[in-house]
């Protein structure tokens, strides 16, 4: 029986880990569509890596809407027809479409200390296109069931595969840690809350994080 196909890419200086994630609509289909999740730079490998596996990117789905997993994504929408759907939780979308930029600024700079790095500002693209679906709890998308995970950012979410059992986590989960809470829009009261949802999850459940290693939710709750 055919098997998702899960593709790490690592892009970027913040090293974050960009996942393509092959499924079937029904039973009889090839594994041949795919989710780009978290498309955070370097579009020219993501493009290369979804074409080289003959795939057909149906969705780019977001964890989150912050710069270092969105960068690559006004040039994933012009190398593909038809072109994928963005998705991402609606408190999120504010990260997304017209003024976004301002945004991405303001958290960049709450995240180094009140310093704008010149270097993250020139790799944000001025426009960022808008979502095409918001998403939030209990939404079906593709072959994944969406778990709203606020904490690191208000509309923070985990896609999780049922089937498979295959969970991405975005910056909520980690190997051996969890997402920053100290920037705009985190919140330690709800990630802990988040986290002990996610550990109610079968310990089998492979977690595959928005940087670092895989692991699993059996690991990470000891």
């Amino acid at each position: 029986m055919p098997e998702n196909k899960i593709i790490q890419l690592v892009v970027g200086f913040i090293h974050t880990n960009c996942w393509i994630y092959s499924y079937s609509e029904n039973s009889e289909d090839r594994f041949n569509q795919c989710a780009i999740i978290d498309p955070g730079e370097d579009a020219d490998e993501i493009i290369s890596a979804v074409k080289e596996n003959s795939l057909t990117p149906k969705y780019i789905l977001l964890t989150h809407g912050h710069f270092d997993h969105i960068i690559a994504l006004p040039k994933l929408l012009t190398a593909f027809n038809p072109k994928p759907q963005i998705a991402i939780h609606h408190l999120d979308s504010r990260f997304l479409g017209p003024g976004s930029y301002e945004i991405h600024r303001i958290c960049i700079v709450d995240a180094m200390g009140g310093k704008e790095d010149k270097g993250i500002m020139a790799s944000l693209p001025r426009t960022l296109p808008p979502e095409d679906v918001c998403i939030g709890e209990g939404s079906e998308i593709g072959p994944f069931t969406v778990i709203h995970t606020p904490g690191h950012t208000p509309g923070s979410v985990c896609f999780w595969d049922k089937r498979s059992g295959n969970l991405f986590t975005g910056d909520t989960l980690f190997k051996n840690g969890f997402g920053r809470t100290d920037i705009p829009g985190g919140d330690p009261k709800q990630i802990y809350l988040s986290l002990k949802r996610l550990f109610e999850l079968d310990p089998n459940t492979k977690v595959f994080p928005g940087h670092g290693e895989a692991t699993t939710i059996g690991r990470e709750k000891r």
